[in-house]
């Protein structure tokens, strides 16, 4: 590339969500509500957790962080959305666009290292069931939290200081409504190959972990419950990780989808699919675990109710 068809890029412009001005207005109401839902519905989650005594169970400890981790995943990228509509403008800068590219990677790989924990605890819950408080103690449960943070910033620190090294042309217009780190690698006119070797490596690697704890908590979970005599029984067992592997299945299908393969095959179309990994699901999350648990269910009722009666 000839030193003329480069320059310094400054900026980059947003344009995923681009159209005529009133199908912008009906796209910024919808993300404004699916986003000031999200904050709510997660932040009730933490606050019935919190507030009631009897979900001061590891379960319920690595649900909260799971909340806390979805309300960030999704302030990494709705508000400068929204403030971008409000502006009229379309760019974010530079730095802006690493800094998003970072916490997006830390927060979109803590909710697969938590959901890899919680799958974990399932497993002891079902399968170990007589040495459970034994194996989940609150240490155990605060190290292996501690743990996955440190991991996913150190993953998210090596792939954005890889990301500052390379160039980029005149071309700074991505297709995406945010930051979105195979959309902007595609822009550069630097070789990427090893931008694309650390995906499948240590990406592959940071992916496939939990994915692995996951499969194999299940797969256990799966052949302890057959084994129960009772149909009840296995209704009852199952019952505790239908709302679990919901969540999984949407997180995890996104991923293999369109982070599994080399950037150069990301295209405009897999935008919209990325809408469901980045709004969709933190959305979703609390709704799934709220309406199929009984206990998140008396939890709220009581934060609710409590609530009420201090206003008054």
């Amino acid at each position: 590339m000839d030193g003329d068809n480069q320059t310094i890029v400054t900026e980059f412009l947003l344009l995923g969500l681009s159209g005529p001005s009133e199908q912008e207005d009906v796209l910024f109401g919808l993300f404004l509500g699916m986003y000031l839902v999200t904050i709510i519905g997660n932040l009730l989650v933490v606050l019935a957790i919190t507030g009631d005594s009897h979900l001061h169970t590891p379960m319920y400890f690595f649900l909260a962080n799971l909340s806390c981790v979805d309300i960030c995943f999704s302030s990494v990228t709705i508000p400068k959305m929204l403030v971008n509509h409000i502006l009229r403008s379309k760019s974010i800068s530079y730095v802006e666009c690493m800094t998003q590219i970072y916490f997006f990677i830390t927060f979109s790989n803590m909710d697969g290292f938590l959901l890899s924990v919680m799958a974990y605890d399932r497993y002891v819950a079902i399968c170990c069931p007589f040495h459970y408080t034994v194996i989940m103690k609150p240490r155990l449960c605060i190290l292996l939290v501690a743990a996955s943070w440190v991991v996913t910033n150190l993953h998210a620190l090596l792939h954005t200081l890889l990301m500052v090294q390379l160039t980029f042309c005149f071309d700074n217009t991505v297709h995406h409504f945010f930051c979105d780190p195979y959309a902007i690698l595609k822009l550069s006119c630097s070789d990427t190959s090893i931008n694309d070797l650390v995906v499948f490596t240590v990406g592959g690697l940071i992916f496939l972990t939990p994915f692995t704890c996951i499969i194999l908590s299940y797969a256990y979970i799966l052949s302890s419950v057959l084994k129960l005599p009772s149909a009840h029984g296995i209704r009852k067992a199952l019952s505790t990780c239908g709302s679990h592997l919901t969540v999984v299945s949407l997180f995890y299908g996104v991923i293999l989808g369109v982070y599994m393969r080399p950037s150069s095959s990301y295209s405009i179309q897999d935008t919209a699919v990325t809408v469901i990994f980045t709004v969709v699901t933190p959305l979703v999350n609390p709704f799934i675990y709220s309406l199929r648990n009984h206990d998140m269910k008396r939890a709220l009722r009581k934060l609710i109710s409590d609530s009420r009666i201090r206003k008054f």
